[in-house]
């Protein structure tokens, strides 16, 4: 892969944010940018692609710490709302994970199971300032004799809440059918029996590392948006898969690249984080995410000038191939195609489902636009780049 020259740098893209005079666009701008004009006109033109996404992130949490009592206690257990929390921490510190269910929920004893509140309800519910329930417990000792505690709290009586996220922003992931004769219920939401929908999870043209495949402008310390609020990416995700195969244009053609990211909670926006209650399955978190990708050349002008005709991904069969560990690829299908609400699978036409909303993802990226065009939000040079797929 033979990078162009570069045409500028960070830096001098952040003196024209300073300025007021960045040309920023929307990813799915930049997309008809470069089809009618070409990547070097926008290259030479544009400074800045916003990308956007809003869609269920499983792998995410909160660091919480919820302040020293009288008499002293070291929290050995933790629950916000009968949701337990990691307390295996220090003292007064804990993690939320936003797949945590509720201590009394049936679960799937009563199925499908409807899993009605869990970690990311809980930290929705904090930044929303709601008052949630703090219980912790502990076996006590000299320095920290207290054994038990309990109080209701709100975020902003809390010393530090931030979420740290190990897997966001999946650069791709499969498109969901059940080729079982009875209705499934997964992570992908509901799939009916023979093929009777197929569901989806990103983005497209808008989703951010769709529209930087080879994680060139990425990595530890990049500026993002977060549930509304500014935060960073501190490295790649958890299940970071930068080898994973890919078209020409260098989008994969399954799952790939994935963000570790983390940001205030403080500063995050209820409208941006929201719990998720997925039936027969269990909780997630819903999150709004965004990234800037500075055009340095004419490749990174290419790569944001993406089209969902030009974004494929695998059709999956979640009835027997998933569970089994099996996930071949039964057909590829684009981002188009998904998006038309349609799809031809096995001759006949399949419905599509969409988990991301496309919609909020756009208005994602065209926030930070917003910010970006005010000179409130300047871009950062990664400390350490992610990881990224190997030369041939």
């Amino acid at each position: 892969m033979a990078i162009k020259k570069t045409t500028r740098t960070i830096e001098e893209i952040n003196k024209k944010i300073r300025s007021g005079k960045a040309v920023v666009v929307r990813a799915d701008e930049m997309t008809e940018i470069v089809k009618q004009r070409g990547a070097g006109a926008a290259a030479a033109e544009i400074d800045v692609v916003t990308t956007g996404t809003f869609s269920p992130m499983c792998s995410s949490g909160a660091f919480i710490n919820f302040g020293h009592t009288k008499p002293a206690l070291r929290a050995s257990k933790v629950w916000f709302n009968n949701v337990p929390a990691y307390g295996g921490i220090a003292a007064v510190d804990a993690y939320i994970g936003a797949t945590e269910v509720a201590e009394d929920d049936p679960l799937n004893g009563v199925y499908p199971g409807q899993f009605k509140y869990g970690g990311g309800h809980v930290i929705h519910d904090l930044i929303a300032g709601k008052k949630v329930t703090l219980r912790a417990t502990s076996y006590g000792t000299d320095c920290y004799p207290r054994k038990e505690y309990e109080k209701k709290i709100t975020l902003s009586e809390l010393p530090y809440a931030t979420m740290l996220n190990p897997r966001n922003a999946y650069q791709n992931y499969n498109c969901a059918i059940n080729l079982t004769a009875k209705t499934i219920y997964t992570y992908m939401g509901v799939l009916k029996p023979k093929a009777g929908n197929a569901n989806y999870a990103t983005a497209g043209c808008v989703s951010p590392l769709f529209n930087d495949p080879y994680y060139l402008t990425l990595g530890m310390g990049t500026r993002i948006f977060l549930g509304g609020a500014q935060g960073y990416i501190i490295g790649p995700g958890t299940q970071h898969n930068p080898n994973a195969e890919r078209a020409k244009n260098g989008t994969p053609l399954s799952g790939a690249g994935t963000l570790m990211v983390m940001g205030d909670m403080k500063q995050m926006d209820p409208k941006w984080i929201a719990g998720v209650s997925m039936l027969g399955y269990g909780c997630s978190i819903n999150i709004g995410l965004g990234v800037p990708i500075p055009i340095l050349n004419e490749d990174m002008a290419r790569f944001t000038g993406v089209a969902d005709e030009d974004i494929f991904t695998r059709v999956v069969d979640y009835g027997n191939d998933y569970p089994n560990g099996e996930s071949k690829p039964l057909a590829m299908v684009s981002y188009a195609q998904l998006k038309s609400g349609m799809i031809k699978f096995d001759g006949r036409d399949i419905p599509t489902v969409p988990l991301s909303s496309y919609v909020r993802a756009v208005e994602v990226a065209e926030i930070l636009k917003t910010w970006i065009k005010k000179g409130g939000f300047l871009l950062t040079e990664p400390q350490v780049m992610l990881p990224t797929a190997k030369k041939s």
